[in-house]
């Protein structure tokens, strides 16, 4: 003020005012100040004398540093409560929000003789909320941590994190303030950080701006991050001898290991820029040197570095914070010390798609791609641009399938928030390595010790830390579901017991399990109904198909036996809904990806009339698909009924025959009944159309051969049925001899003697009851007999009549 009074007010961020608290009518240094939750108390720490003041004042029995607790309302007593020579921070601890605590509140003190202190101050309410403290005398405190080098205060959650030196390595711990006014020592974990215990370093208990001056190399750069998933994260910024390099330290305590990263810096003009800013923005810990770097590590998953995003030059500048005064006090918060303002951090979408369009390395497409998925979560236009941008670098990325990737994190994303743990049975990514390096980045891992957690029924964080820290026990990469058992299962039954199974002749034990795994498909199938109601763009799930079908049965069964070993105290029924919406999710992610590659190319129900050739755009959809069946087939995952019925129709538009037949013969194109029954129907038979009915013909599974060739009245066709025919009849035959048959005379004699004898041998055996299919139809002897006069006639060049 004009009158060099000092003025303490509290900001208020829903009105943007100021409120007065209290007013002293003097210039004073201020070093900290707190005020308790009702607004009654003030608590102040100042200096009143610099050691050059006081020799000129004679004043060397004086204190140096004053702390002073007020009543501020009313405004009455001024109590000290502490009168010495070393600095000392005041800081309230605050109750759960709308508890009533008004008789009673508590404050710590930390000194700069590495000591805190905790004082208890019973008030007594007056009229109007006015309160008084009752305490007449000495007020009731007790030693909270002794011969600390660093703390830090976590405001939101009330814990204090403070450091303790033992001998060659430190150890950290963890007080944990509770509403019910107790405090527990609740974590301790050994870190192999060298620190300097000159000074003691305080974090987040007020800034000083003296001691921000000398941001020396030496001093302990450190800082303790937590996650709403239950991660715990130390970051630590290390000295480094050599001049153009920087090297900094996180701790993931949740996974029991650490990773030290050293980074070549492009510009070393900058000497003043040389200590890491830390922020804490949930999912990820950023590490941010101003006009250098910035590098955003995964804190769920950090074992890879393929998920750490590590920005340089124009992507890594944060706007408006541009020097090395930075601070994180609260999580996505940061302070600009410099100019004391208060900044919200957040990742931008746009920038991220941006980046994730613009990047040239596989490293960066990756983490940029989980960076969107797991940040984001799953934004209709978000996951649109990321599909269209997945379209386009299908041939780009070498090291990592994009498909997979957005199909396997898109499904973590949607159902790790549903339920507990769940996050650690789930598989987030394709890969099981990274080999792949940052430019300019190396990084040493190293085993930690596990943290050691005290603390009875305590919910939230301390719950999920502990859950993170069963699992890292419990070798936790091993917990993630795989698809190892389901691909054996899959290859099993898809070929013997599927043919089994859909002619009725297996025993009852494979009957069970198998209608048991159709039944699965089809709740998935009925719940997926129920799950995405819009009208379908692309023309799928409008058939069935068996094989599909087949492998979601076995998908759901693999995944609900795996689920039920670790999650047992979540009920049958929670884990059927689980799979449930799993396996749906999958399907209509596969759907998703269709529809937005069907809109982008703007194609329409014309793919299944093969009387014309594809278009640029069919082709391009075409590429996409097989790009699907690929990732899937990798995964071994299952794909929406009419899929293969759809890429098979643009096939058959947009590739000449014989890239067709090779497509087909090397899997890539899978013959369905739907469609290879449409193809024989509605083509006429040119000579070319001829080549490619017989052709697709010529590949046709047994059974779906017996179903779709009827289709073809042609002689082609007729003869390769005879032919077939004559084959299975004397394969089924073997060596059985049988007698001289006496055929049914026809009404015009065919005096064409193998035929003859062909057609005899044939007859004798249809009497013995030998047949190679359960249902005849119209192949016979007799259909047999007169393909063969038509072929030959037709061989001759003679009309047959």
């Amino acid at each position: 003020g004009n009158q060099r009074n000092t003025h303490i007010g509290l900001y208020d961020l829903q009105t943007k005012q100021n409120e007065h608290l209290y007013m002293f009518e003097k210039d004073l240094r201020i070093i900290s100040c707190s005020v308790n939750n009702e607004r009654t108390l003030l608590a102040v720490s100042f200096r009143q004398y610099t050691e050059e003041e006081r020799v000129s004042q004679l004043l060397q029995s004086v204190s140096k540093y004053l702390t002073l607790l007020i009543e501020i309302h009313p405004i009455n007593n001024v109590r000290v409560l502490k009168a010495v020579d070393s600095c000392v921070r005041v800081q309230f601890l605050y109750p759960v929000e709308g508890r009533n605590t008004s008789t009673e509140s508590h404050l710590l003190l930390v000194s700069e003789d590495k000591y805190i202190e905790q004082f208890d101050i019973h008030v007594v309410a007056e009229e109007e909320h006015k309160v008084v403290i009752q305490n007449s005398g000495q007020l009731p405190r007790s030693r909270v941590a002794d011969d600390l080098i660093w703390a830090q205060w976590d405001m939101m959650e009330q814990r204090l994190f403070y450091i303790v030196p033992k001998e060659s390595r430190s150890t950290l711990k963890c007080v944990q303030f509770y509403p019910d006014e107790n405090c527990n020592s609740i974590l301790e974990s050994h870190l192999d950080i060298s620190v300097n215990d000159t000074q003691l370093k305080l974090v987040n208990f007020g800034y000083d701006y003296c001691q921000d001056q000398d941001v020396a190399s030496e001093s302990l750069n450190l800082q303790v991050f937590t996650s709403k998933a239950g991660g715990l994260c130390v970051c630590c910024s290390l000295a480094s001898d050599i001049p153009d390099e920087i090297t900094y330290s996180i701790y993931f305590l949740h996974k029991g290991y650490n990773k030290t990263f050293t980074v070549s810096l492009e510009r070393t003009e900058s000497h003043q820029l040389k200590e890491v800013t830390f922020m804490n923005l949930d999912y990820y810990v950023a590490a941010y040197l101003p006009g250098q770097f910035l590098h955003l590590l995964n804190i769920q998953h950090p074992d890879l570095l393929c998920y750490s995003l590590f920005l340089t030059g124009e992507d890594a500048r944060i706007d408006m914070l541009q020097n090395c005064s930075i601070r994180s006090p609260l999580m996505s918060t940061v302070l600009d010390c410099r100019v004391g303002s208060m900044y919200a951090v957040s990742i931008s979408d746009s920038a991220l798609l941006q980046f994730l369009q613009n990047s040239k390395r596989d490293s960066e497409r990756l983490a940029a791609l989980h960076c969107a998925l797991l940040y984001f979560r799953h934004t209709e236009s978000l996951e649109m641009q990321i599909i269209w941008w997945i379209s386009e670098n299908l041939s780009t990325c070498h090291s990592f399938d994009p498909i997979q990737e957005f199909i396997i994190a898109s499904l973590y994303c949607r159902m790790c928030p549903e339920t507990h743990n769940l996050d650690k049975l789930l598989p987030y990514t394709s890969l099981l390595d990274w080999i792949g390096i940052i430019p300019g980045v190396t990084c040493a891992t190293d085993i930690i010790s596990l943290p050691v957690l005290e603390f009875q029924n305590s919910k939230g964080f301390w719950e999920k830390l502990n859950s993170n820290l069963e699992s890292v026990k419990y070798a936790e990469p091993h917990l993630h579901y795989h698809n190892n058992v389901l691909r054996r299962e899959w290859r099993n039954l898809s070929e013997e017991d599927f043919c089994l199974f859909t002619n009725q002749r297996e025993d009852r034990r494979t009957t069970a399990y198998l209608r048991n795994i159709f039944e699965n498909a089809k709740k998935v199938l009925s719940h997926l109904d129920t799950c995405d109601s819009e009208e379908r763009l692309v023309p799928l799930f409008q058939e069935e198909d068996y094989q599909q079908q087949l492998l979601m049965g076995l998908m759901v069964a693999q995944l609900k036996d795996h689920l039920m070993r670790h999650l047992q105290y979540v009920g049958k029924k929670k884990i059927d809904q689980i799979v449930l919406d799993y396996v749906a999710k999958l399907l209509n992610l596969v759907h998703r990806i269709m529809k937005e590659v069907w809109r982008r190319y703007q194609l329409h129900s014309c793919i299944f009339c093969f009387d014309e050739r594809g278009s640029a755009g069919e082709f391009a959809v075409f590429h996409i698909m097989s790009r699907i069946l690929e990732a899937a087939s990798g995964m071994c995952l299952p794909l929406p009924p009419g899929f293969h019925t759809l890429h098979l129709g643009l096939g058959v538009r947009c590739l000449p025959l014989h890239t067709l037949l090779h497509y087909i013969d090397n899997g890539i194109l899978h013959l369905t009944e739907t469609c290879v029954r449409k193809l024989l129907k509605d083509l006429d038979d040119t000579e070319k159309n001829e080549k490619l009915k017989f052709s697709i013909v010529m590949r046709l599974p047994e059974a779906l051969g017996q179903k779709v060739r009827q289709f073809w009245n042609h002689p082609i066709n007729a003869n390769f049925i005879a032919r077939k025919y004559v084959k299975l009849l004397l394969e089924k035959l073997g060596n059985r001899q049988c007698s001289r048959p006496i055929p049914e005379r026809r009404s015009v004699p065919v005096e064409f003697l193998p035929l003859n004898y062909l057609t005899n041998m044939l007859a004798e055996i249809e009497n013995q009851g030998v047949h190679p299919y359960e249902k005849q139809d119209h192949d016979n002897v007799r259909f047999v007999e007169e393909t063969a006069l038509k072929h030959t006639v037709t061989l001759l060049g003679l009309k047959y009549s």
